[in-house]
């Protein structure tokens, strides 16, 4: 039959038309952000064994760490810098870290109105208080349900 595939394309437009509209109020009203969502970055100092899996995993080349040795010849991290205007925010940084220090947060205004701004200087400034994001985390339900799934094979 020939027009179905524009009479399925008109009521897709009709639909859309009479739905009701939503609008978010934005700065006085905060959306709600998936749990999973890749904002800014979270490091946690104490946790960062300096390994550089995080610079080595980032396509753009965008993180830079400096390191030094302690009293016991082990490395130390001193610096820790990203350039966001370079970012894909890919999350690979992330996944790389064995230890985990290197997280997601859920802040997502990263406008800035100087290209200095850009720099997130996470060693002086960790961004600890930010809401964690649970990107590159292992999946708790899938863990569960594959544990509970073992059990019930036994």
């Amino acid at each position: 039959m020939r027009g179905k595939g524009l009479l399925k394309g008109l009521g897709v437009t009709g639909k859309a038309i009479f739905s009701k509209r939503v609008t978010e109020e934005y700065p006085d009203v905060m959306p709600d952000i998936a749990s999973r969502w890749r904002g800014l970055f979270r490091l946690d100092i104490d946790k960062c064994i300096s390994c550089g899996m995080c610079v080595r995993a980032c396509p753009n080349e965008v993180i830079k760490i400096t390191t030094e040795m302690d009293e016991n010849k082990k490395r130390k991290l001193s610096g820790y810098e990203m350039n966001l205007s370079y970012c894909l925010w890919c999350g690979m940084c992330v996944e790389a870290c064995p230890t985990h220090c290197l997280r997601h947060t859920k802040d997502f205004e990263t406008a800035t109105f100087f290209k200095d701004e850009v720099t997130l200087d996470l060693f002086n400034r960790p961004n600890l208080s930010a809401p964690v994001s649970t990107f590159g985390q292992p999946d708790k339900e899938k863990e569960e349900k594959a544990k509970a799934e073992k059990e019930d094979e036994k």
